[in-house]
């Protein structure tokens, strides 16, 4: 069993900010942490960053869709993949998530359970790619959105099924579309609701049953409403839409901040391909921001959830451009690190073990240049990237 220790000119432990460190790893855990930062007098191998480096924990995506390939028509080009092609893809699209710091992510989307096999691959290999935490097919109504996928369900039984059968097959999320979206034609628009609120207390409370946590789709007032209402962990989206535009329901808000529900910030933006975007997307765009602000000021439990995959502004590395989006919206950049390591962490239900530097926790750690308390950009300077222990980059 390997064991080393990295040191740094300062660190970010998923909570704060402190100077000079010693994370000492000994095989895929970290079992002390110096925060003196002296370094060790006995010869132990020693990996010295220097006096510009911060170390941070391992980040983590709330909201991915490995199978979708970040191109300009995702559900066409998933219709005519085979599987053993979308698998090649899922692959490689993991590991483009780790070599960008990226060390866990919460896979909200996948066609029949294929990334299953992933998941036992990289569980054995973890070298290869994130941590992956699987919802399997989301549930749907029939002919609804993201159908494609597999999961379409309806009627109470048949959804308490569906979910002890996500569980049985080993999926670490419940994903439930409780409102329409933009990406599948003939289903039902963004804002109008798919299930009933009895319908999402179902789910909610067979999966907490089975101890799984529930992240509910809603871009809809209602669905946000009922999702929140339901019990479910996390709302995805949070857009605010109603059929005659977008707007931050100051009640709703109010009652996301006094529940503790987390708002998954669909966060995370190539620059490039966003300076790309038409007038109406990027219109659109700008007024989800305006409402991911609101969220923000009244204490919203935010982490960000990049929604990778689904177009060209949305490559599966694009998470920590999520830094910079945040700060544009007032959000210092410590507080967006902590919505993309500690907090989402205590979401997917790995604090434990993810997002922080500690004794015990995995080996998961990132290494950039610059300084992460005032400029967003630093996390995008990468020199490491370790994956329990080994490193990758």
């Amino acid at each position: 069993m390997r064991s080393f220790a990295l040191h740094a000119g300062s660190m970010f432990d998923g909570y704060t900010l402190s100077g000079p460190a010693t994370v000492y790893v000994s095989g895929d855990r970290i079992v002390r942490v110096d925060r003196t930062g002296g370094l060790p007098a006995d010869g132990s191998e020693v990996i010295d960053f220097g006096a510009s480096a911060c170390l941070l924990p391992g980040l983590i995506d709330t909201h991915v869709h490995l199978a979708f390939d970040a191109g300009t028509d995702p559900v066409t080009s998933l219709a005519s993949t085979s599987d053993g092609d979308l698998l090649t893809h899922m692959r490689t699209a993991a590991r483009s998530a780790l070599l960008a710091g990226i060390t866990t992510v919460r896979d909200l989307g996948d066609r029949g359970y294929l990334l299953l096999d992933l998941v036992e691959e990289m569980s054995v290999h973890p070298e290869l790619g994130p941590e992956i935490l699987a919802a399997g097919p989301p549930l749907t109504t029939p002919g609804g959105h993201c159908h494609f996928f597999g999961g379409e369900v309806e009627g109470t039984e048949a959804l308490r099924a569906a979910v002890r059968r996500r569980h049985a097959r080993g999926c670490g999320v419940v994903k439930i579309m409780a409102s329409g979206g933009h990406m599948t034609p003939g289903s039902v628009p963004p804002h109008a609701s798919q299930y009933s609120l009895d319908d999402l207390r179902t789910v909610v409370d067979e999966a907490h049953r089975l101890g799984l946590p529930v992240a509910a789709h809603a871009h809809g007032v209602q669905a946000i409403r009922d999702a929140v209402e339901a019990g479910v962990d996390s709302v995805e989206h949070v857009s605010f839409l109603t059929a005659h535009g977008m707007a931050a329901d100051p009640g709703l808000v109010d009652a996301i901040v006094a529940k503790g529900t987390f708002v998954s910030l669909t966060l995370g933006l190539d620059p490039e391909e966003h300076m790309r975007l038409p007038k109406p997307q990027a219109d659109y765009v700008n007024a989800v921001m305006d409402t991911y602000g609101t969220l923000h000021k009244h204490g919203a439990n935010v982490v960000i959830g990049s929604d990778a995959g689904i177009g060209p502004a949305k490559p599966h590395d694009v998470l920590p451009h999520g830094v910079a989006n945040l700060a544009l919206l007032g959000v210092a950049p410590l507080d967006a690190l902590r919505s993309m390591t500690s907090s989402a962490a205590r979401l997917c239900r790995v604090e434990g073990r993810k997002g922080r530097i500690s004794a015990g926790a995995d080996a998961d750690l990132l290494v950039v240049d610059g300084d992460l308390e005032h400029d967003p950009s630093a996390v995008l300077d990468v020199r490491a990237v370790f994956r329990a222990g080994t490193r990758v980059r």
